[in-house]
C-alpha cells in the first residue's frame, strides 16, 4: 500500500517522490515531499539543492552563512598517499639547496604575510562563487592551451553536479585540484596526467573533475577537501549512503605509480559500490512490488465498486419494476372500478322495458361473444343507443363491442359517428318485431 502522504499525489508526482528519495537517501517521505514542493516538483533542481546542502552550499530556500563544501572526509579509513620531493644528491645538490633555502623561506613567508594582510583589506574574491560552470570551462581552455587536447575527459559541470552524477551512476569520482603557483603542477600535467595509460584508466573507470584553486569553484572545493600540497587528487564515491573521500594522492606522482594507486583504491572500495547497487536493486524491486500491490489493490477496489454499482442498479431496476407493476395494478383497479360505475350508471339510465302486449315493442335476442343469450324488449321509437347502453350494463358484455344484424348483414350504428352523429331509432334502422342481434367483441382491436 502507498504511504498515507502519497494518496493525494498524482502518479507522476509519486514517481518523482520515490526517485528523489532514492537519489538523496532521505528516509522521511514528508521531508522529500516538502523539498519537492519547494522546487515546484522539479526533481533536478531539488536534488541539486539537496546535494548542495549536504556539501555546505546554502539552500536557496534557507540560506545559512557561507561555509565550505562538506563531503565526508572524516572517515578514518581514507587511503592517503603522499609523494615527497626528492632529497638533494651530492655536494653540489646540497650546496644549491642550502643557498636557495633562505630565499625560498623569505619568499613564501612574505607571500603568506601579504595574503594574510590582504584579507583584512578586501575579502578573497575566490570566496564568492558566481559562475561555477564558467570557472570549469575557463580552466579547461587554459589547460588545453598549455598542455594540449590529449588529456582525460573533463566533467563539464560544477562539483555538485559531478557528485550528483557519480552518486546516481554509482561511479568513482576523481577530483584534481590544480595549483597554478606550485612548482610541480606543470610537470605533473605534462608527464602524468596526459600520459596515454593514465588517460585510458580514468576515462574507462571513473568520472574526472578538475579545476584550478585560483578559480572560485576550485577554491570552494579546496576548502572542503583541505589539501596539503599539490598536485592533489581525491577519489570520492558513495559509501554508507554518503559521498565520501576514500583516497587522497598528493605530490608529484609518476604515471605508473598513479595507475597503481588508483587501481588499489578502486579495488579496495569496489565492494561498497556493489553493495550499494544491490541495495538499489532491492529498493527498486520493493518499489516495483509496492507499485504492483497498489495497482492490484486499486484494481480490486475498482472491481468491488463495479460489483456494488451493478448491485445498486439491479436493486433500482427491481424497485422500478415493482413500482411499475404496482402502478399497473392500481390503474387496472381504477379502470375496472370506473367501468363498473359506468355500467351501473348506464343501467340506471335505461328506460323501462315495454310490455309484451305493446304493439310498438321489439323483442331482441342478443347473442354474446361467450355464446350466452340475453333477451329484452325495446320500443321502436327508442334510439339504437339504448340497445348499446343495455348491453354495456351487462356483466357478461365486453368493454368494447359492436352490434351486428344478420339479414341483411350489417353493423348497427349504435354510437355517434361522422356518418351518424345521432344514431337512428330501432324503426329507422329497419328492425322487425323480433330480431336476433350478434355482439362482436372489439376489446383487443
Amino acid at each position: 500500500m502507498a504511504a498515507p502522504e502519497e494518496r493525494d499525489l498524482t502518479q507522476e508526482q509519486t514517481e518523482k517522490l520515490l526517485q528523489f528519495q532514492d537519489l538523496t537517501g532521505i528516509e522521511s517521505m514528508d521531508q522529500c515531499r516538502h523539498t519537492l514542493e519547494q522546487h515546484n516538483w522539479n526533481i533536478e533542481a531539488a536534488v541539486q539543492d539537496r546535494l548542495n546542502e549536504q556539501e555546505g552550499v546554502p539552500s536557496v530556500f534557507n540560506p545559512p552563512p557561507s561555509r565550505p563544501l562538506q563531503v565526508n572526509t572524516a572517515d578514518h579509513r581514507i587511503y592517503s598517499y603522499v609523494v615527497s620531493r626528492p632529497q638533494p644528491r651530492g655536494l653540489l645538490g646540497w650546496g644549491y639547496y642550502l643557498i636557495m633555502l633562505p630565499f625560498r623561506f623569505t619568499y613564501y613567508t612574505i607571500l603568506d604575510i601579504f595574503r594574510f594582510a590582504l584579507r583584512f583589506i578586501r575579502p578573497d574574491p575566490r570566496s564568492r562563487v558566481t559562475d561555477p560552470v564558467g570557472d570549469i570551462v575557463s580552466f579547461m581552455h587554459s589547460f588545453e592551451e598549455k598542455y594540449g587536447r590529449a588529456h582525460p575527459v573533463f566533467y563539464q559541470g560544477t562539483y555538485s553536479q559531478a557528485l550528483n552524477d557519480a552518486k546516481r551512476e554509482l561511479r568513482f569520482l576523481l577530483v584534481y585540484l590544480h595549483g597554478d603557483d606550485h612548482q610541480d603542477s606543470d610537470e605533473f600535467c605534462r608527464t602524468t596526467l596526459c600520459a596515454p595509460e593514465v588517460i585510458s584508466l580514468i576515462n574507462t573507470r571513473m568520472l574526472f573533475w578538475a579545476c584550478s584553486t585560483n578559480k572560485p569553484e576550485g577554491y570552494r572545493v579546496s576548502q572542503a577537501l583541505r589539501e596539503n600540497t599539490y598536485p592533489f587528487l581525491a577519489m570520492i564515491m558513495l559509501k554508507d549512503r554518503r559521498m565520501t573521500v576514500v583516497g587522497r594522492l598528493e605530490g608529484l606522482i609518476q604515471p605508473d605509480d598513479l595507475i597503481n594507486q588508483l587501481t588499489f583504491i578502486m579495488d579496495a572500495n569496489q565492494t561498497y559500490l556493489v553493495s550499494e547497487r544491490l541495495e538499489r536493486e532491492e529498493r527498486n524491486q520493493t518499489q516495483v512490488l509496492r507499485q504492483q500491490q497498489d495497482e492490484a489493490y486499486l484494481a480490486s477496489l475498482r472491481a468491488d465498486q463495479e460489483k456494488e454499482r451493478k448491485k445498486r442498479e439491479e436493486r433500482e431496476r427491481k424497485r422500478r419494476k415493482e413500482e411499475e407493476v404496482q402502478q399497473q395494478k392500481l390503474a387496472e383497479e381504477r379502470r375496472r372500478r370506473n367501468l363498473q360505475e359506468e355500467k351501473e350508471r348506464k343501467l340506471e339510465c335505461l328506460p323501462p322495458e315495454p310490455s309484451p302486449d305493446d304493439p310498438e315493442s321489439v323483442k331482441i335476442i342478443f347473442k354474446l361473444p361467450n355464446d350466452s343469450r340475453v333477451e329484452r324488449r325495446f320500443h321502436f321509437s327508442q334510439s339504437l343507443t339504448v340497445i348499446h347502453d343495455f348491453l354495456f350494463s351487462l356483466k357478461e358484455s365486453p368493454e368494447k363491442f359492436q352490434i351486428e344484424a344478420n339479414f341483411p348483414r350489417r353493423v348497427l350504428p349504435c354510437t355517434p359517428s361522422e356518418e351518424w352523429p345521432n344514431p337512428p331509432t330501432l324503426q329507422e334502422a329497419g328492425l322487425s318485431h323480433t330480431e336476433v342481434l350478434f355482439v362482436q367483441d372489439l376489446t383487443d382491436e
